[in-house]
């Protein structure tokens, strides 16, 4: 990008120095009627003419290279939306991961505390049948929890993935269109 400012400001230079040479030689001479000098040439009109073409293919370059920087701007504007989009999408993602990962932990402990009850009842050889059914709560919802865990770590994972899958399939459709 710095090559381009670079560039637009010689360009811009050059087109100023030669504007003020046109300009120059545009201005009629205006000199004492009394003592004429011979020696100073006329505006010659074929400079004139290939200053003018030189100025006028200077402007074309420069409105070229304008309108490459926008097409550059443009295309640096929808990139950075869309990581934007693509961060928003993995945070969500990740928020979701971490909330069921929560869950997870909670219907782990419930279950490690429901199996410690159990142990000990049994131990003591207790035969308490709700705790055995609370222990079954307990592991199946250690179960789900686990199951909503792994659907959130595998959205999070397709919410990183997309965006480089997406990026590599028009990466392949150009190179198809180039060929």
């Amino acid at each position: 990008m710095t090559d381009i400012d670079a560039l637009h400001s010689r360009i811009g230079t050059a087109l100023e120095r030669i504007s003020r040479g046109v300009e120059a030689l545009d201005r009629p001479q205006t000199a004492p009627e009394a003592a004429p000098e011979p020696e100073a040439p006329a505006a010659d009109t074929g400079e004139i003419a290939r200053l003018t073409e030189a100025l006028e293919e200077e402007r074309l370059a420069n409105a070229q290279l304008e309108e490459r920087v926008r097409g550059i701007r443009d295309k640096q504007e929808r990139q950075v939306a869309e990581l934007r989009e693509q961060v928003a999408a993995s945070r969500e993602a990740l928020s979701q991961l971490d909330a069921e990962l929560g869950r997870l932990r909670r219907a782990n402990d419930q279950l490690r505390a429901t199996n410690e009850e159990l142990t000990g009842a049994l131990a003591e050889q207790i035969g308490e049948p709700h705790l055995v059914n609370k222990a079954m709560l307990a592991e199946l919802e250690s179960i789900r929890a686990a199951r909503a865990a792994d659907l959130a770590e595998n959205a999070a994972l397709i919410a990183a993935l997309e965006p480089l899958l997406t990026e590599a399939e028009d990466r392949r459709q150009t190179e198809e269109e180039g060929a």
